[in-house]
């Protein structure tokens, strides 16, 4: 039987989601914790892999077992055994068509900035922290560049290993609440490092270093060395992942409003 989980962590204690020499990971610590419930090893899938640091509010993933349990079993006894940075939300039987990365037709990520001239201690390791000040509106209306199916080279990071660079982003969205900048960007699928690249470029206009048509520019151009730094993984966030509604999972769509005009 197949069945599908949705889980959130805290990326401050993990390298990372998927399995390497170096531990923690979370992909690592969600499959001890299945396998000692199942009472066989179990393997985990994901439907976006995060880095160290970052964050997630709903990551989706699937794994196989025959075991006899209930999903609220699973969900108990998952969570008995994981670290505190880490907690399945919910386990679902799906059919065995389903694949946690690739049924997913669509992902989003959030990135938080505390922008003020102190910087966090509440927050700290979950929030991005720039002094400089931010021009919200700056950054919302440079994004909108990046709107629809485009090749994403100028933010994809050294090291990725996709086949080519062309994604579609659905919607992205930037907005200030108080001292929080938030980025909010949904698309079919991201690249190594690419909302943390965004992320960057995008600061840089905020801060008026700039222009709003540089994102666009950036676009174009495909030339990685031109954007800007990558922002750091602390303020970025997996919030959720799309997927047809035949699998009858949670929806995580409160979570990102924009797409409904709010």
């Amino acid at each position: 039987m197949r069945f599908a989980l949705g889980i959130e962590y805290d990326g401050r204690g993990f390298l990372g989601w998927q399995s390497q020499r170096q531990s923690p990971t979370v992909q690592d610590c969600v499959e001890q914790a299945l396998s000692r419930v199942a009472d066989h090893p179990v393997r985990v899938v994901c439907a976006g892999r995060t880095d160290t640091g970052v964050h997630a509010e709903c990551q989706v993933a699937h794994f196989d077992s025959d075991a006899p349990r209930s999903e609220r079993s699973w969900v108990l006894g998952a969570n008995q055994h994981l670290p505190e940075a880490a907690s399945v939300l919910w386990v679902r039987k799906v059919d065995a068509e389903f694949h946690a990365r690739f049924s997913a037709y669509e992902r989003r990520y959030r990135f938080r900035i505390l922008n003020r001239w102190a910087r966090p201690a509440l927050e700290a390791g979950r929030i991005c922290w720039c002094r400089k000040p931010l021009d919200a509106g700056r950054m919302h209306d440079a994004a909108q560049a990046l709107r629809g199916e485009h090749d994403f080279s100028a933010f994809r990071a050294a090291g990725c290993s996709a086949r080519h660079a062309v994604r579609e982003v659905t919607d992205i969205h930037v907005s200030r609440q108080d001292d929080v900048v938030e980025m909010q960007i949904a698309a079919n699928g991201f690249l190594y490092r690419m909302v943390r690249n965004i992320a960057g470029s995008l600061i840089e206009v905020g801060a008026g270093e700039r222009p709003v048509d540089w994102m666009e520019e950036l676009l174009s151009g495909r030339d990685r060395t031109r954007a800007g730094v990558a922002a750091g993984p602390e303020g970025l966030y997996f919030m959720a992942a799309r997927y047809p509604d035949r699998f009858e999972l949670p929806s995580n769509d409160d979570a990102f409003p924009h797409e409904a005009g709010a």
